[in-house]
């Protein structure tokens, strides 16, 4: 198996060819995103081949942080069919002798490996997860209510009920400024114990990304921005990727189910046949589990991905930095 370098424009066009749906983050528009944050540099966008057959595609950024180098690929590598745990490990032996001969400082790349396999390592990092919620969109908006499970069904119908917002597509009016979006942001990092994103990385997402690829969508009472998101979709599938909401807001809960429900109906309307919500804690990886009882309720399946791990090219300088991270996190407990 070996790594042949092609353009990110022949990637997406073989990929096509083939009826395989790129994610938007294998994109090249999403690697010109990824190159406006400070140590982030495409690296390649390549076919994985074994014996003139194409096994997969991949593109992957070069991330620099805190002195070193690593490779990361959001969503990828994308098969063409289901990859066995064996052809996960000649895929990587590939990667690794694709590193070595291009680029040796790089310590590890971070990429979607489902089976558990010698040299990959739990992430030093990130919250990688091996399920997540995906909505059907097909059909009439009361068709996307239908195939809710029971308890998404009644909070979305009381939501259309009783919250007090309405909901809105702010696209246009948060690319000319985006203060208040990060402010409720902010407000919600603090409350839930995370630290957002610069606010020029939102506001990139939007620019770069563009209105044909990524909108805001807001929910207001009176006037008052309460929440809202930020959804990305490239052909007909859909990924919620950020979200605030006032905590202060009356029906708080609502508010989050109506706006679901909006986007999941707005994407609809693009085109957009599946909106995957992100990621929800399992057995293996449990740190979302916090979010499985809000994202479960939207859909009565549940689907299985690869999760992100680590997998070493410099074993020994990769130790360190495991121990390190352990150190650190001994003293923050």
């Amino acid at each position: 198996m070996e790594f042949v370098s092609i353009t990110p424009t022949t990637m997406m066009d073989e990929m096509a060819e083939r009826g395989l749906a790129c994610p938007l983050e294998q994109s090249e528009s999403w690697a010109q995103l990824e190159a406006t944050i400070p140590g982030r540099t495409p690296w390649g966008t390549f076919r994985i081949v074994r014996d003139g057959e194409t096994l997969a595609y991949i593109s992957l950024i070069d991330y620099q942080t805190h002195g070193y180098h690593f490779l990361r690929s959001f969503h990828g590598p994308v098969w063409v069919n289901e990859p066995s745990a064996d052809d996960e490990a000649l895929m990587l032996d590939a990667l690794r002798a694709c590193v070595h001969q291009r680029d040796r400082k790089l310590v590890f790349a971070r990429l979607g490996v489902r089976a558990q396999l010698p040299g990959c390592h739990p992430t030093l990092s990130t919250s990688p997860y091996d399920q997540t919620v995906v909505m059907d969109l097909t059909g009439t908006e009361e068709d996307i209510i239908t195939r809710m499970k029971k308890r998404g069904r009644r909070d979305v119908r009381k939501a259309l009920r009783e919250s007090p917002a309405t909901y809105a597509d702010e696209t246009e009016r948060a690319t000319e400024s985006f203060d208040e979006y990060f402010a409720l942001m902010a407000q919600t990092g603090e409350r839930d114990g995370f630290t957002p994103a610069p606010q020029e990385n939102y506001e990139n997402m939007l620019r770069i990304l563009g209105p044909e690829h990524c909108r805001l969508y807001a929910g207001r009472i009176d006037g008052k921005l309460v929440t809202w998101s930020i959804d990305a979709y490239q052909g007909t599938h859909g990924v919620h990727y950020y979200a605030a909401s006032d905590e202060n807001a009356p029906m708080r809960n609502l508010l989050s189910d109506g706006l679901v429900y909006y986007v999941a109906c707005e994407l609809a309307r693009r085109g957009v046949k599946t909106f995957d919500l992100m990621g929800i804690g399992s057995d293996e990886f449990p740190a979302l589990k916090t979010l499985n009882t809000f994202k479960t309720k939207f859909s009565n399946e549940i689907t299985e991905v690869a999760p992100d791990r680590d997998y070493a090219f410099r074993p020994v300088f990769y130790a360190s930095l495991a121990k390190a991270r352990e150190l650190l996190k001994g003293k923050k407990d």
